[in-house]
């Protein structure tokens, strides 16, 4: 059962057989579907968004995922709002997780992606959007959420290795830019580090 404030905590908590982070709120979205081999997961990206572009706050990512965004709410939400996509976690800005999709299942949110000279990436990965632009620094509270929820992750997938953590920039190269030159990962790496000697 989800936390009922979705906020992390000392060590993720796992359902494994459900594909569901025990501390994340549960919203879940249509756009996801059967991997086309459910014990190959091997691979992580992080992702930044925002909607509005460079604006915080509000439901507009969760509307966006799970197919009720608003085209009249803003000019940008027009463009997309027939967009079919999702992630496995949202981290808002203030550490909060979001889960849209199980994590043994297909989430959309890669695109059009290689990753050492495998394609669709999605088949394979798992997808985490954290709150953010490329050039507004991420917040320590969503470093703390993945400090936790990483590990948890690479536990129970152990083809999720460091070097298997990437950016959307990593496997869209030219298409995409996000996390972007705002996330530090060099915090990221620290957190892990500390994490497995806890």
């Amino acid at each position: 059962m989800a936390d009922n404030n979705g906020r992390g905590c000392k060590a993720g908590r796992m359902a494994p057989d459900q594909g569901l982070l025990l501390q994340a709120l549960q919203r879940p979205s249509p756009n996801q579907d059967a991997r086309p081999d459910p014990d190959d997961i091997s691979l992580l990206v992080l992702h930044g968004i925002s909607l509005p572009p460079g604006e915080f706050g509000g439901d507009a990512i969760e509307d966006l995922f799970c197919n009720r965004l608003d085209p009249t709410a803003h000019p940008f939400f027009a463009e997309i709002h027939q967009l079919r996509v999702s992630a496995h976690l949202l981290v808002r800005r203030d550490g909060r997780l979001l889960q849209f999709v199980p994590f043994h299942r297909r989430a959309w949110h890669a695109g059009l992606s290689c990753w050492q000279g495998r394609d669709r990436c999605n088949d394979f990965a798992i997808g985490i959007e954290l709150e953010g632009t490329d050039e507004v620094p991420y917040t320590e509270q969503q470093y703390a959420a993945l400090d936790t929820v990483l590990p948890a992750l690479m536990a129970d997938y152990p083809g999720i290795t460091r070097q298997r953590i990437v950016g959307h920039s990593d496997i869209a190269p030219g298409r995409k830019t996000d996390p972007g030159p705002a996330f530090d990962w060099h915090r990221l790496w620290r957190g892990l580090e500390l994490n497995a000697w806890t």
